[in-house]
């Protein structure tokens, strides 16, 4: 027996993830070198000892993983846990565990093996930044066109029209060209106009003298004095009214305004970035929206794709957000099961990057752990039918065509909307379908 001891310990060691097994009282019986090379703990101090004294981690009290295989009889597969190490030093790691059972099938005990994630996690960040620019995170090709172009757009002086929904971004696109262009040492004022009482804007955006109108006691500054030598951004610029529209084409043009009650024009250098999630070229020719007007603000054009056309980013913004909210939070919150991510994958995300930010911050809300699960994502993101999520265990290649089947089901087989929505080539959804064997 000692002879086999040794020979599987040997096996053990052999190994580059660690591995320890505990028995029915959650004492550890075996621990290998993987192992004590991760933690910083000798097989001689461990051994023996509560695995939760050994590795001292959130989960292992709030919902330990090797518990839960113990309880349930079913195994976890690469699940994302943080550990303290003797050192004090907290590293990720990806545990899975199972049932120990002897020769007549009797559960004896647990094991567990684990890998140690700092590399996967520095290399992840590196990752990230190849796929951002300032504090957005794309890899999805239309918004990577638009990252390879800002570089250029931000150091010109030009004015810029932003398009796009609700949600997905525009005042980050703007803020990202104002901290890159030359006027980065100036303010940046943003004016929401849609937001702004048609009977105000004037004077927010010009400014009034005293004596303008019944209230105006003193001078006040509009929003383009405020912007001197920096920039204005004027959000939603398709619900100005055609006073307001008469007097922004000036501005553009002469580069000068009058506040109200004034009969001296002020001149401004403020860079002019306008964004809507409006249809300009639409309310041009309905008359809407001034034609001059829209041809001095659309000198640069960027559009924002909405989240449910670049889905594939979904991902990645969850570990942008992850990051932030834990350094907002002080929490140490290493990532999202499965089953949550394919509830996120499966909405259609109506409020964009803006509805899934909400909805991480939720979760971060409500989870007490280190890991955010299904029952703390915002009750309308949770499907009814839970066969649509994917189960926990599987590799990524049954994961992608879990994936592809659902979206090929949602999709009634139309295989134009299923590659828009999975963000892929018509070619390769064709190409992964026979590579997985899908049929109706």
């Amino acid at each position: 027996m000692e002879s086999v001891r040794r020979h599987y310990r040997i096996i053990l060691d052999s190994i580059d993830n660690g591995v320890f097994t505990v028995d029915l009282d959650w004492r550890i019986t075996s621990f290998n070198r993987a192992a004590e090379k991760i933690t910083g703990i000798s097989r001689e101090e461990a051994v023996g000892r509560p695995c939760f004294d050994v590795f001292r981690a959130d989960v292992c009290k709030t919902d330990c993983t090797l518990r839960h295989t113990m309880q349930t009889q079913l195994p976890v597969r690469h699940m994302p846990v943080h550990i303290v190490r003797a050192d004090q030093k907290v590293i990720p790691i990806s545990v899975s565990t199972n049932l120990l059972k002897d020769d007549t099938g009797q559960v004896i005990g647990g094991v567990e093996t684990f890998r140690d994630l700092t590399v996967v996690h520095r290399l992840r960040r590196e990752l990230l930044k190849q796929h951002s620019y300032e504090d957005i995170v794309s890899k999805n090709g239309e918004m990577l066109r638009v990252f390879s172009i800002l570089p250029q757009i931000a150091a010109s002086n030009s004015t810029v029209l932003i398009e796009g929904a609700s949600g997905t971004g525009k005042e980050l696109i703007a803020r990202a060209i104002h901290n890159n262009s030359p006027k980065r040492n100036g303010p940046f004022i943003a004016v929401n106009c849609g937001a702004l009482p048609e009977t105000l804007c004037e004077s927010e955006l010009f400014g009034y003298m005293a004596g303008a109108f019944t209230d105006a006691k003193r001078d006040k500054p509009g929003r383009f004095a405020l912007a001197q030598n920096g920039t204005i951004l004027l959000d939603e610029i398709g619900d100005v009214s055609p006073t307001v529209q008469v007097r922004l084409l000036r501005v553009l043009e002469d580069k000068i305004f009058e506040p109200l009650g004034s009969t001296k024009a002020t001149e401004t250098n403020a860079r002019v970035i306008a964004a809507t999630h409006r249809n300009l070229e639409e309310l041009t020719k309905q008359g809407r929206f001034r034609e001059d007007l829209y041809y001095r603000i659309n000198v640069i054009r960027v559009q924002l794709p909405e989240l449910s056309k670049r889905k594939e980013d979904i991902p990645i913004l969850v570990d942008h957000f992850i990051e932030r909210f834990n350094q907002l939070n002080g929490k140490r919150i290493v990532g999202i099961s499965q089953e949550a991510m394919a509830a996120l994958m499966l909405y259609d995300w109506p409020g964009n990057i803006r509805e899934l930010e909400n909805a991480i911050e939720h979760a971060f809300v409500l989870s007490q752990g280190d890991m955010i699960l299904l029952q703390h994502l915002p009750d309308h993101l949770i499907p009814q039918d839970h066969s649509m999520l994917v189960p926990a265990g599987l590799t990524l290649q049954e994961i992608e065509k879990r994936t592809i089947e659902q979206a090929l089901q949602k999709n009634h087989w139309k295989k134009m909307a299923v590659a828009r929505e999975l963000g892929i080539d018509k070619n390769t959804l064709r190409r992964k379908i026979r590579r997985h064997g899908i049929t109706p």
